[in-house]
């Protein structure tokens, strides 16, 4: 009976996760090179000269420069060797395939090969690349992209340090503009604390699968389970939220169609938390196989992929910083706790079946043979 129930409820669970799989993995690998975090912080401090009507400000944890343009002129980005790299003019954004930057620029860490016929000496060829007037970019120029840490940093990496103070040039029409901001070396947290704190209150959790699911504490156990099983589910969507604001998402349809496309899998999975933490407290019959792969799936899918911000000093979320870690931890502690209380109650409950048919009295009539006539 209790195979019969988990294969029902499962089943259904397992294809859904396979067809998510399937259609959120091209979102992921979109959205794969933001960060999960960093221990460098780069700000924005404005346009010299300043300029009404453009706006700048860094996304997805200072990895990506912003350029928002809302005049009739045409903003110019320029490259690393001085050429025109980008435009954001009314109508959209431009790049030329010309410009070493437009391939340098592909992924944070810089590896994309530059073609041959890339040239900053030559004219430019203009692609458009996206029809709003908002370029975000990699630049290299306000980034620490060496293999070591700066000098200040390895002599006190304790300390918060200056590592440098970047330009990048632009062009508003016919003027020349410079775009300043900073780079910040910010010393990470100790993660161990973090993760003890996870590890005893995950057991703290899964202990509740230990108390008899007949007897009224093993009720009130599972409807604490179930609860803290949705409220983990809401703080998955939170972040999901908060990473695509933190990703350059505007509004309400901006910030739902990056919901739907870069934080697919942390969305559905806090979701599906909410809801099978709701369903646990309907004491469904196989409410605790709900328990368990739910919770496994908050603890895998929206903390795991979330917990860098226990080690890191600057979260893609764009709060501070340690309510941010408040939260992951929340996450795993809640996903992975349920999982083990979960895993708890489906053990007790096979081994309950197991003795009441051990106890069972067999009837043997039918096993005599019958006497020959």
């Amino acid at each position: 009976m209790i195979r019969s129930l988990l294969l029902r409820a499962g089943l259904p669970v397992v294809g859904a996760l396979v067809a998510l799989l399937a259609t959120a993995a091209p979102a992921a690998a979109h959205g794969a090179d933001a960060p999960n975090g960093s221990d460098y912080r780069v700000g924005v401090t404005g346009l010299a000269p300043a300029r009404d009507g453009v706006d700048v400000r860094t996304v997805e944890a200072g990895a990506r420069l912003e350029l928002r343009n809302r005049t009739d002129r045409t903003v110019t980005v320029l490259g690393y060797s001085g050429e025109p790299y980008l435009q954001v003019r009314p109508d959209g954004v431009y790049e030329n395939v010309r410009s070493p930057a437009t391939y340098l620029n592909r992924t944070l860490a810089g590896e994309t090969a530059v073609p041959a016929d890339a040239d900053p000496t030559a004219e430019p060829a203009w692609q458009r690349v996206d029809d709003e007037p908002v370029a975000r970019w990699h630049d290299q120029r306000a980034l620490w992209r060496e293999g070591g840490p700066p000098p200040q940093v390895s002599a006190a990496p304790d300390r918060e340090h200056r590592v440098r103070d970047w330009v990048v040039p632009l062009r508003d029409g016919e003027t020349a503009v410079e775009l300043r901001g900073t780079l910040d070396w910010v010393p990470p947290p100790d993660p161990y604390p973090w993760w003890a704190a996870v590890a005893l209150a995950t057991l703290a959790v899964g202990a509740l699968g230990l108390v008899p699911a007949g007897a009224p504490a093993g009720r009130r156990a599972l409807v604490a389970l179930g609860a803290l099983l949705a409220v983990g589910g809401l703080a998955a969507v939170a972040v999901a939220v908060g990473r695509a604001l933190d990703s350059g998402a505007e509004g309400a349809g901006g910030l739902l169609v990056t919901l739907l496309t870069g934080q697919t899998w942390a969305l559905i999975t806090g979701l599906g938390a909410v809801a099978a933490g709701g369903w646990t407290l309907t004491r469904h019959a196989a409410a605790d196989f709900g328990l368990a792969l739910a919770g496994a799936c908050l603890a895998l899918f929206a903390g795991v992929t979330n917990a860098a911000v226990l080690a890191r000093s600057v979260p893609p979320l764009p709060w501070p910083v340690q309510p941010v870690r408040l939260v992951v931890t929340l996450i795993l502690v809640a996903g992975a706790g349920a999982t083990l209380a979960g895993v708890f109650r489906l053990h007790a409950a096979s081994r309950a079946v197991a003795e009441a048919s051990a106890r069972r009295p067999v009837d043997v009539a039918h096993l005599r043979p019958e006497r020959a006539r």
